[in-house]
């Protein structure tokens, strides 16, 4: 009997334990639901434009190439020792100003031998022709005269060729680089003295996709700069290759700009834009308002709040509990509350800092420009465009699109 009491009690106290410990599980859920229920998300501050047709000038961009309208490595022609290197590096050289002298010594003796000679041969073709009026000489005499003097002419223009090639020249007016050469050295033929670049003009050398080919042709404006931001320079395009790259599908094209201050150079990265005709009635955004994920690109847009369910009951005598002691003076009109909706939309052109959107945005339409990191659909917001990711970004900005 004892045992079976002792068996009861203990089984009273383990239902009991286990019924308060249900009974605390069952509220600390509630609870929890409750208070989780009752509290409200954080507003997220924001900043948004609203959208408006704007102003579109699409344009093929792309990144070149400089080159100089004029530019070559000048090279030696007939080999020698260097006797006079008469340039610096970066001096302005003009068309056909001396640059290097090779030493010419032995040319400059034999142009005396060889100017001799075509005397001497002149004199015997001369005297041929007497001859041969007075029927004293033959025909055969006269036309070796002539070949003889025709051959001394040859090797003296062939020694004065020879000098030319010695003295090496300036091929273009221009800006002469460093030299390669030293005075004393022997130099080969084809031994490259210096690079001379004519820098008041610069061709750029650029490619585009084959679909834009049908919008280039030929005197068509071009705008250069060496940021993305700074297109300062301006020209026209010279040539388009008539040959697509059958690998990139690219086709080349070259464009001519002036370079009166020389701020361009040789080998330089520049970049390039093409503009095309101006469009009308745009809608374009930041891109820092579109968000591209693996299931498309969306935007937030800023929408009021929908209303909330009137209170009833006892939810409805605590707010009446909790109302301050002036809630009987008249209340100002309560701001509408804001929350953020995520919206897919098509994305268009870009340029810059500005996408075109193709659908699901409309004119009229608040959208969020910067903190959608911290957003999911339906969150409350508060903007402020004091935070704006770019300073005086609008909806009715003027951008450069492609």
């Amino acid at each position: 009997m004892k045992r079976f009491i002792l068996a009861t009690i203990l089984l009273v106290v383990v239902v009991a334990f286990c019924g308060g410990l249900i009974w605390f599980n069952f509220f600390r859920t509630k609870m929890i639901e409750q208070f989780f229920a009752n509290m409200k998300a954080p507003v997220v501050t924001i900043s948004a434009i609203t959208v408006e047709p704007a102003q579109w000038t699409p344009g093929i961009e792309a990144v070149g190439t400089a080159a100089a309208a004029e530019g070559v490595d000048v090279a030696v022609q007939a080999g020698g020792i260097v006797e006079k290197i008469l340039f610096k590096a970066n001096d302005k050289v003009e068309q056909g100003q001396l640059l290097v002298q090779i030493d010419d010594a032995v040319e400059r003796a034999g142009l005396v031998s060889a100017n001799t000679a075509v005397a001497v041969s002149q004199d015997a073709l001369s005297r041929a022709q007497a001859l041969l009026q007075r029927n004293v000489s033959t025909v055969a005499s006269l036309q070796e005269a002539q070949n003889n003097l025709d051959k001394a002419k040859g090797a003296l223009t062939q020694l004065e060729a020879t000098l030319d090639q010695k003295a090496i020249r300036a091929p273009f007016p221009g800006t002469i680089g460093i030299p390669k050469i030293d005075v004393g050295q022997y130099v080969q033929p084809a031994t490259v003295v210096a690079t001379l670049q004519n820098l008041d003009q610069m061709k750029v050398n650029f490619s585009v996709p084959e679909q834009e080919l049908g919008s280039l042709k030929i005197g068509q404006p071009v705008r250069f700069g060496l940021k993305e931001d700074d297109l300062n320079f301006s020209g026209k395009i010279t040539g388009i290759d008539p040959k697509i790259d059958a690998a990139s599908r690219l086709v080349s094209v070259q464009a001519l700009l002036d370079n009166a201050d020389e701020t361009l150079r040789p080998g330089q990265f520049i970049r390039v834009r093409v503009d095309l005709p101006v469009e009308q009635g745009v809608i374009a955004l930041p891109q820092t308002a579109v968000t591209i994920s693996l299931y498309g690109a969306y935007v937030y847009a800023v929408q009021d709040a929908p209303a909330a369910a009137p209170a009833s009951g006892d939810a409805a005598k605590s707010a009446e509990a909790a109302k301050p002691a002036d809630a009987g003076k008249p209340a100002e009109p309560a701001k509408p509350d804001l929350v953020a909706k995520q919206v897919f939309v098509k994305l268009g052109r870009r340029s810059g800092d500005r996408i075109e959107i193709v659908e699901g945005v409309k004119p009229g339409m608040q959208i969020v420009t910067s903190g959608q990191n911290k957003l999911s659909s339906g969150s409350p917001v508060a903007v402020d465009n004091s935070v704006q990711p770019v300073p005086g970004a609008d909806a009715n900005a003027g951008a450069s699109k492609s």
